[in-house]
């Protein structure tokens, strides 16, 4: 549904990360019962924090020129080729400029504005957010949440595959795009250029099961897609995987740079650098990625270095960044959901898909026609309750659940439903023991489990069902993932409507 841009005044109060019903009002007024208690309990620390404005100005021209201007035209193509919000809406229009400098005045670090929820993320003291609170603009201040989860690593031992450990094959400096890298959607799909039987090495089985191979063989590897990838790091320098990868952006929003590899800063760079070889990497004989000719944006969310919870600011401004810079998918391995003692976060009755920001975030992407696949995650089954973590609770995300090579569920999959009923998982794939290219040795790999693995899978079939439907919406291309799964007919909570079947999803949409 389109929404109009108002004419006038563009005002909005939003009701984002609500105290539970039942809750005491939070002291003071606005200030949420969150942040009230972890001042509290934490005085003289420094918060994250939220902090949402009452609107976004008067001068509603230049607020949409502004938004219009972030757009890069191969968003505004895909917003046009398959959105449901094609036009500039109030979500997107950029924060009023004088609001955001007068809080960061009084704050001690800027961390992330994200016009999506009209809100800035900021750390402050407490007396800082108590002058925070009294500007006029502000609607409110609250907790920037955060949730953990198990590494999936964790859980499985691995198998470190064969290849010598030597160094890097040479490569261009800068951003190694050796592909176009902007296209617009609904480009034709190239002739295949080689032949069509590739040799995918010890990684065909995680293919086979999801029929990727006979869509390789149609001509689809992701050629004109666009993909992001958020996670913990890259090292796509460091591995010949990623020797002919196209990657048109990076960003660090964890250190607020540009380089998303290892290095001194915040942020480890294995996990990513793993998931990002399952979806996209390219070593025949060894491992290719569903996707391998897609292009890629990078983007580094979160902060290894530190126990404390992962925030979800990251992720939200991740999500707007991609977006404005045309993705058609977004591919997540961050769904967390056990919590570490001191922090207040996220419970499974906050799994509803309206609850978390990084959820409304990735709602909000899909709408403008970005494809979002995130893992369920990682925290098994409980009888009580769901034990999803957001976002993958989002009414327009894929969560994916992971089964092991024989098509079982693994044990360690979270399931759902959501807190308001959904069913959740969405589909599953391989995520026990797949193939993967090993962090710090540029040509060997290894093996690593969880649905931080099943999770690039399915995305790797989303840009191959993208590609070869272009035209195609979010929800029709998330109907054809579902109704072709392997248990289309009877889905549950535990694997949603089943494993993954990329040539009956390519087919499943009418030219």
């Amino acid at each position: 549904m389109r929404r109009a841009l108002p004419s006038a005044t563009v005002s909005l109060s939003l009701a984002l990360g609500a105290v539970a019903p039942g809750a005491p009002a939070a002291p003071p007024a606005g200030r949420s019962l969150l942040l009230a208690t972890a001042l509290q309990e934490r005085p003289g620390e420094t918060q994250k924090v939220w902090v949402f404005f009452r609107d976004k100005g008067t001068d509603a021209a230049a607020a949409r020129a502004g938004a219009q201007a972030a757009l890069t035209p191969r968003a505004r193509a895909r917003r046009a080729l398959r959105g449901d919000t094609r036009d500039v809406t109030f979500e997107d229009l950029p924060l009023l400029r004088a609001y955001a400098d007068s809080v960061a005045a009084r704050v001690t670090r800027v961390r992330h504005e994200v016009p999506w929820v009209n809100a800035m993320s900021v750390e402050a003291t407490a007396d800082q957010v108590a002058a925070v609170e009294a500007l006029p603009f502000v609607d409110r201040v609250d907790l920037v949440r955060g949730y953990r989860a198990r590494r999936e690593e964790d859980l499985f031992g691995r198998t470190k595959g064969a290849g010598a450990a030597d160094a890097p094959p040479a490569e261009a400096p800068g951003d190694h795009c050796k592909r176009t890298c902007v296209v617009s959607p609904g480009t034709p799909s190239p002739s295949p250029t080689t032949a069509p039987a590739l040799d995918y090495g010890p990684a065909v089985g995680q293919l086979n099961q999801i029929d990727v191979p006979a869509v390789h063989q149609m001509g689809l590897h992701g050629e004109g897609v666009i993909v992001a990838v958020f996670d913990a790091g890259f090292d796509t320098l460091a591995h010949e995987a990623f020797a002919s990868m196209s990657i048109a952006d990076r960003h660090d929003f964890v250190n607020g740079d540009d380089d998303v590899g290892n290095g001194s800063d915040k942020g480890e760079g294995s996990h990513g650098t793993e998931t990002l070889s399952v979806l996209g990497g390219f070593s025949p004989g060894h491992l290719i990625g569903p996707a391998f000719n897609a292009t890629f944006l990078l983007a580094k969310t979160e902060d290894t270095t530190s126990e404390t919870p992962v925030e979800e600011d990251n992720w939200a401004a991740a999500a707007e960044w991609a977006e404005a810079r045309g993705a058609d998918v977004i591919s997540s391995s961050l769904g967390y959901l056990t919590f570490d003692p001191g922090f207040k976060s996220y419970t499974f009755a906050d799994m509803d898909g309206r609850t978390a920001i990084s959820t409304r975030a990735a709602d909000l992407a899909a709408a403008r026609g970005v494809v979002v696949v995130n893992s369920a995650g990682n925290e098994g089954p409980n009888a009580q309750h769901n034990t999803l973590g957001a976002p993958a609770d989002g009414r327009l995300v894929l969560a994916i659940g992971a089964v092991t090579a024989a098509g079982q569920r693994a044990s360690f999959s979270s399931v759902g439903p959501t807190a308001d009923g959904r069913t959740k998982p969405d589909v599953a794939a391989q995520g026990v023991s797949v193939v993967v290219a090993t962090p710090g040795a540029p040509r060997s790999y290894t093996t690593s489990s969880g649905t931080s693995f099943s999770c690039p899978l399915t995305a790797g079939v989303v840009a191959l069902v993208v590609q070869a439907r272009p035209s195609a919406t979010v929800s029709q291309v998330e109907d054809a993932v579902r109704s072709t799964a392997s248990q289309a007919a009877r889905p549950d909570n535990l694997l949603g409507w089943g494993i993954v079947d990329a040539a009956r999803a390519v087919q499943a949409i009418a030219r």
